[in-house]
């Protein structure tokens, strides 16, 4: 493969990183496949055909991301150790398959199984990977980049939910349409990634004998704050940053999920139409989309921890405005503020850990910080589908995210700088 990327290199007049953005962003797109706002447009049909409760089908999301926090360790080691490449390839292989058969399943068990595993790939290889190898492969540019993989990550948050709900209408929205569904989702990831992640990604610049330096203009300045050495794991524990930030990742993926997951559901409950809710979440993505391009070039620009204080607050003050939605307007507006802040969470963490502890090591150390993240959005979201069934709405739900996302500035606040010797 390095064969094909040196002959690509000769071809194009860019930096082949760009190439590596496009291949790993492939993954990024279809990993959705498992994504919470995916499984949102089946919360409902899923649970009139089967009979089961809002807070059983949300449980699989749970249970993955609680299964994550000890899998997301395991795939960073993996990634160091074998590269994000044969990591990314065998993740989209079993992303598609679970998804796929997850249109034969009759049985919470078969259901809470399949969708887990694709749950813990979206969560943890794929998630740890992309960005893995897109930092090895940027330093000027890495805040850009990886606003480009939350872009495409952020496509295909808006369109697979779409592509989904469009199925069960073509099929008639019988009770079992969302079978159909399911299945042509499964097949959308082979066809979307495999080509891309087989043909095109290489783990590292050393392999084809060129840096990024080379294709920048000599107006092109260094991100102060950003480190070109590297700290090792043990090093990352020892810091308090470290930690600070990992709770940081907690916080903000519990508000993450749990606006994510039940969304559909709310704006359903609220009175809006169902195709109208799934096309709030496509609004959503357009937010998400152009937070991560806006964030990434914010992060190339200023301090990369003083844009995630600012996008963790946004975060916040977005996900309460839920409580005002009273029309398809309103909707659509809430949906896009808070997907901007979402396009933030994508971009800064990855980065900011980049810039922090350098990027030998950082496919370890995300393997660490993950699984944070996993325990967030596993407890988010059932813990709004809890308040859901115990209270009868969601309307509590949004004053705590506005509580955790202050709490989530505070430590961004305090987390202190870590010297690299």
């Amino acid at each position: 493969m390095n064969q094909i990327g040196k002959f690509i290199q000769k071809k194009i007049p860019f930096y082949y990183g760009w190439i590596i953005v496009a291949g790993s962003g492939s993954t990024m797109f279809v990993r959705n496949a498992a994504a919470t706002l995916t499984i949102a447009v089946f919360v409902y049909p899923m649970s009139e055909d089967l009979g089961w409760s809002r807070t059983l089908i949300v449980g699989a999301s749970s249970l993955a991301g609680i299964l994550s926090v000890f899998i997301s360790p395991l795939s960073g080691y993996l990634i160091q150790k074998y590269g994000s490449k044969k990591i990314l390839f065998s993740s989209v292989l079993l992303l598609g398959l679970t998804t796929l058969l997850i249109s034969r399943t009759f049985s919470p068990i078969t259901f809470y199984i399949l969708f887990a595993i694709g749950r813990i790939i979206f969560s943890s290889p794929i998630q740890i990977g992309a960005s893995t190898v897109v930092t090895k492969w940027f330093v000027n540019n890495r805040g850009k980049a990886t606003g480009i993989l939350g872009l495409l990550h952020s496509l295909g948050m808006g369109l697979f939910p779409l592509f989904a709900q469009l199925i069960m209408d073509l099929d008639g929205n019988n009770l079992d349409s969302w079978r159909l569904s399911w299945l042509w989702i499964g097949v959308s990831v082979w066809i979307i990634s495999f080509p891309l992640v087989f043909f095109t990604m290489i783990d590292d610049p050393k392999k084809l004998n060129i840096k990024e330096s080379k294709y920048l203009s000599q107006n092109t300045q260094k991100t102060s704050d950003r480190n070109e050495s590297s700290i090792s794991l043990k090093g990352a524990f020892k810091s308090k940053a470290f930690w600070l930030l990992s709770m940081v990742g907690f916080l903000t993926y519990f508000i993450h999920t749990g606006v994510n997951i039940h969304q559909a559901a709310y704006l359903i409950d609220k009175g809006l139409n169902p195709l109208i809710a799934a096309s709030a979440l496509t609004i959503m993505a357009l937010g998400t989309g152009f937070g991560s391009v806006i964030t990434g070039w914010a992060t190339d620009k200023f301090s990369s921890k003083t844009v995630y204080f600012f996008g963790s607050l946004w975060l916040g003050i977005s996900a309460i405005l839920f409580l005002f939605v009273s029309s398809v307007l309103s909707a659509y507006i809430v949906a896009f503020l808070f997907g901007m802040a979402l396009g933030g969470l994508l971009v800064i963490p990855p980065v900011l850990l980049a810039d922090i502890f350098g990027k030998d090591n950082i496919g370890a150390i995300r393997g660490y910080t993950e699984p944070f993240v996993s325990a967030g959005q596993a407890i988010g979201g059932i813990s709004a589908g809890l308040i859901y069934d115990l209270s009868g709405s969601y309307q509590m739900t949004f004053p705590l995210f506005g509580i955790l996302a202050l709490v989530a500035c505070i430590l961004i606040i305090i987390s202190p700088k870590v010297r690299i010797n």
